[in-house]
């Protein structure tokens, strides 16, 4: 299936409530079968990774359990499979068993667990025999995956002797690593931090009612919109001036392309100024996952960009180094490596024809494509169904903001 989307005018006006953030919701259903005590969380995820998770969690008893797509789905419940009795197949997509697990399983097995792969070394699927463990100190490379930190940092409180983890490498994607220690601080959880080693003695996850931030990588897309608008006046509701996701430093990078961000109460409101740099330069070692959503802002506006920090795009839900090279082409914008800088070369004009963008079964392909129809020209998505791995409601958004969409033939 494709959709066609189009915008007529280059307005964007209206309010968009976004579900709970992905992220934080995938640590707190965790943390929630963690805990002895109850509590009420509000503003969950919708994603289907998130609605994978809780359902993998409500059936340990079950012989196989299927991931699907979710890289933080499989590496979460790895860890807290690994420490609850019982022998369980931990699997995924065809997709999903292409991603690397390997410095956790390392971690896990270093720690006293049980886990053999079933088939390619440092790839799912694996067999876990969990059972309690008792470690004093573990090292996890964490160039390749905050995930792999994350997802032991979660388990931690519960061992029989805490858990000291030395993180090795360059520290991929801190800000995740930074949002789950603060969720878990929220449930009572202290620790200590220091340079590369966090210390977390055995303690108790105590029941506190939460509120899920909305999603700053969802909203990422709005951004997107709004610097190809000529008039904006747009509230995006659940945000939070003060977040926990690395993905809200989409406000900062867009204030370059004339987005302002006003905090209003519950939210945030967006209006539009007639400027816009003359190249756009980011380390993106901190939020991955907008780095397509500035690529193709750049592209769209037809303004050069050297960027860092995206090796680890490669094992996304697709590689999106090579799928954004390939889809920034059919704008006539070059995407290349030059040392460790990554150069796009922007084609100088808008090209009219149609484009249909592939999406490699990666919903930021998806969403950062479709909001190039903001420029005014006509791009179809093919697959557009995978939106629902973080935004499920994302094309019946676009129809509230005013933009066509309708299956291409």
């Amino acid at each position: 299936m494709k959709y066609r989307v189009r915008k007529k005018e280059k307005t964007l006006k209206g309010e968009i409530k976004l579900e709970g953030s992905k992220s934080i919701t995938n640590r707190v259903l965790i943390i929630k079968a963690l805990c002895h005590e109850d509590f009420d969380v509000k503003n969950y995820s919708n994603s289907e990774d998130s609605v994978t998770l809780l359902e993998l969690i409500n059936a340990q008893d079950q012989k196989v359990l299927n991931a699907k797509d979710g890289g933080a789905t499989i590496r979460f419940m790895l860890a807290f499979l690994a420490i609850h009795e019982g022998e369980v197949i931990l699997t995924g997509s065809e997709q999903l068993i292409e991603r690397p697990i390997g410095p956790l399983v390392d971690a896990l097995t270093s720690m006293g667990a049980d886990i053999q792969y079933l088939g390619k070394k440092n790839y799912p699927p694996v067999l876990i025999h969990g059972k309690m463990l008792k470690p004093t100190r573990v090292d996890i490379e964490s160039d390749m995956s905050s995930q792999f930190v994350s997802a032991l940092l979660l388990i931690s409180p519960i061992l029989r002797n805490g858990l000291i983890l030395k993180i090795k490498g360059e520290m991929v994607s801190k800000p995740y690593i930074e949002m789950t220690l603060s969720v878990m601080k929220h449930f009572g959880i202290s620790y200590d931090w220091s340079q590369n080693m966090i210390s977390i003695p055995r303690q108790s996850y105590s029941g506190k009612n939460f509120n899920v931030e909305s999603d700053w990588s969802s909203a990422s897309y709005y951004y997107e919109m709004a610097a190809f608008a000529d008039e904006v006046d747009l509230k995006i509701t659940g945000l939070n001036r003060v977040s926990t996701q690395g993905d809200s430093l989409i406000a900062k990078m867009m204030d370059q392309f004339g987005v302002t961000t006003t905090f209003v109460e519950n939210g945030v409101h967006l209006t539009k100024r007639n400027v816009k740099p003359r190249i756009f330069e980011y380390d993106f070692t901190g939020c991955p996952d907008i780095a397509p959503t500035m690529l193709a802002t750049c592209a769209g506006l037809h303004i050069p960009a050297r960027i860092s920090g995206i090796e680890h795009l490669k094992i996304k839900e697709s590689n999106r180094i090579s799928s954004m090279q390939q889809e920034l082409l059919k704008l006539g914008a070059a995407f290349q490596r030059h040392d460790n800088t990554w150069i796009l070369s922007p084609a100088t004009s808008q090209s009219s024809q149609t484009n249909v963008f592939q999406t490699y079964n990666d919903h930021r392909m998806a969403m950062c494509f479709a909001s190039l129809a903001m420029t005014g020209q006509e791009v179809i998505i093919d697959d557009p169904s995978v939106v629902r791995k973080s935004y499920p409601t994302f094309w019946n958004d676009l129809k509230k903001m005013g933009f066509e969409v309708e299956e291409a033939g």
